[in-house]
């Protein structure tokens, strides 16, 4: 199984002055932080997309160009790539650009998006949610799969034997993983096209969505597809100490950020309840000891047939020297334990 790190580049409100972090200091701060990833051997680095003032990343793209840079080894994808609002010619062009710049490692993880900032900023109709991700992702697909494209839609104007370069270094195609947060519809449309799927498990009890995964899995062979292929992750909020003094603290940080979050979606103010909640052993936050985790995270191998594990680990915009101490654990500790 393939152990994965994920940021959404969280910048911090400080509440004495009412300003975000310097957004240059975030983004610098996570390059070195997936330098130190891929130093001691994580498999995946996967950076969100947001247009919001507490994000630091719009553009996942540009902060994966500059890591490919900087790395050896480890894998770079988007996490996620809200295809609906994106051009899928310029979503292919700029991973095909980063996946020859590293060599081979750019991934895409394609979602609709549970944040839609990016639907007026870029023009877009919500009320084309649906119709927008799938006429985009089967143009996506048939540029991945084709260097001369023939398509046409409905919201989009026909490609008439359009060429799209560059191409990709593993003979033009890239790894599109198909990233789902609750509706069974993402999955089935997954499983039909036989597309890896990742699924984001950041409340409640893992174990909730054990059915919706093995309606991936038996879909997924419904439609023909090979067993040896099929690629299972799940994504949920990770954070790593072997201090409980740094856990108590992370508290605060997640809290801040939830609450942000939830004032605009009518959530009540997160609580300390929840949060141990989520940590304990049937709850859906990855968030303790270094043995803490590696039991949970190996529990889910067992309990979903994951390929792979991708641990949030940002929320809140913790201090750096903690991400770092986090990173450090879940590759030296956490890793071997679960492999």
């Amino acid at each position: 199984m393939e152990l994965g790190i994920g940021m959404f580049g969280d910048v911090s409100l400080d509440p004495k002055t009412g300003k975000y972090r310097d957004a240059s200091v975030k983004l610098n701060e996570i390059l070195e932080q997936v330098k130190l990833m891929d130093q001691i051997g994580i498999d995946v680095f996967a950076m969100g997309e947001h247009h919001r003032a507490d994000y630091a990343v719009s553009s996942p793209e540009i902060l994966l160009a500059a890591a490919a840079s900087i790395t050896q080894n480890i894998k770079l994808a988007s996490g996620v790539t809200v295809l609906s609002s994106s051009e899928p010619v310029k979503v292919y062009e700029d991973f095909s650009m980063i996946d020859l710049i590293s060599k081979g490692r750019a991934e895409i993880f394609v979602g609709r998006g549970s944040f839609i900032e990016s639907f007026p900023l870029y023009g877009y109709d919500l009320s084309d949610y649906n119709q927008l991700f799938e006429e985009k992702l089967d143009l996506l697909l048939k540029i991945n799969n084709e260097e001369n494209v023939s398509w046409s839609g409905i919201l989009r104007r026909p490609m008439e034997n359009q060429t799209v370069y560059p191409r990709a270094y593993h003979d033009g195609k890239l790894p599109i993983w198909i990233a789902v947060g609750g509706t069974p519809e993402s999955v089935l449309r997954a499983a039909k096209l036989g597309l890896p799927l990742i699924v984001a498990i950041i409340g409640g009890m893992p174990r909730q969505f054990k059915n919706f995964i093995e309606f991936y899995k038996q879909e997924y062979l419904r439609a023909g597809h090979d067993e040896s292929k099929m690629q299972i992750a799940i994504h949920s909020h990770t954070f790593v100490s072997d201090d409980p003094k740094d856990i108590d603290q992370y508290f605060f940080n997640y809290k801040a950020q939830m609450d942000r979050i939830g004032r605009s979606r009518g959530w009540a103010p997160y609580t300390k309840e929840q949060y141990e909640g989520g940590r304990s052993k049937d709850g859906a936050l990855f968030i303790g000891s270094p043995n803490e985790v590696a039991d949970k995270i190996a529990e889910m191998k067992e309990l979903f047939g994951l390929t792979r594990f991708i641990g949030h680990m940002d929320v809140g915009d913790p201090a750096h020297d903690m991400m770092m101490n986090s990173i450090q654990l879940f590759g030296e500790k956490v890793a071997p334990v679960v492999r």
